[in-house]
Formats: structure tokens, sequence, C-alpha cells
């Protein structure tokens, strides 16, 4: 139901160039509220130099069986 309501509204607004413009406003808050919800990932913001967690990452060419 929440959805339809929601499709209802957006074909509505979308009829005029105001409707856009506060269909615009409310999808940079909802995407800023999302963004602040999340917080900070772990895997996304690492610190420059430290290897992943992730056992199976690629870490490069191997040392091993050089000449």
């Amino acid at each position: 139901m929440k959805r339809i309501l929601q499709l209802v509204v957006t074909r509505w607004l979308a009829r005029t160039p105001f409707g856009l413009a506060v269909m615009g406003i409310g999808w940079l808050v909802m995407r800023k509220r999302r963004a602040a919800k999340a917080g900070g990932r772990a895997d996304v913001l690492r610190e420059p130099g430290r290897k992943s967690r992730n056992p199976y990452a690629w870490q490069g060419p191997s040392p091993r069986n050089r000449r």
C-alpha cells in the first residue's frame, strides 16, 4: 500500500516543474538521511596503508618461487 501511495504522489508531483523541484529536494534530504544512518562502513573507509581484512582479496604477486 505504501509503494502504491508513493507511486501516485510521485506521478502527481512530476506533472509540474514545481513538483519536480519538490521531488528533487526530497530526494537530496532522504539521501543525506540514509548516508547518516548507515554511518561509515569499515570496508569502504579504511586507512591508507592498511591491508584488507578480506582473506580472499588479491595481495599482489607472490614473492615465492622467485630467482
